[in-house]
């Protein structure tokens, strides 16, 4: 009976340790793709979840209403402007132009 009740404690033993380095070896995988990752995007700012609120929303129609007039300006400059000298100038000019043609068109009364 005993050496029937060591067999059995022997037996439960090696698969507790065959589960712990199991276990062990996860935890190493995992630490490993962990660090991989932080080398590999570590100095990118952290990404948070977007805003659905109403004033989120107003925001991003209202910045993209900006920069899509901002492209039909440069495009209208673009095709039907030969100048290159021109069409650089409207290029370096629009973005900062962008803030002040948002305030324009978005004033807030």
């Amino acid at each position: 009976m005993s050496k029937e009740r060591a067999l059995r404690r022997a037996e439960r033993e090696r698969a507790a340790a065959e589960a712990a380095a199991a276990r062990a070896r996860s935890e190493e995988r995992r630490r490993r793709r962990r660090r991989w990752q932080q080398r590999l995007v570590g100095w990118l700012p952290a990404r948070h979840s977007r805003q659905t609120g109403v004033l989120a929303r107003r925001r991003r129609r209202q910045l993209l209403t900006t920069l899509v007039v901002l492209v039909v300006v440069n495009a209208l400059v673009w095709f039907t402007s030969d100048e290159l000298g021109l069409r650089l100038l409207v290029l370096a000019v629009t973005p900062l132009a962008a803030p002040v043609l948002h305030t324009l068109l978005f004033r807030r009364t």
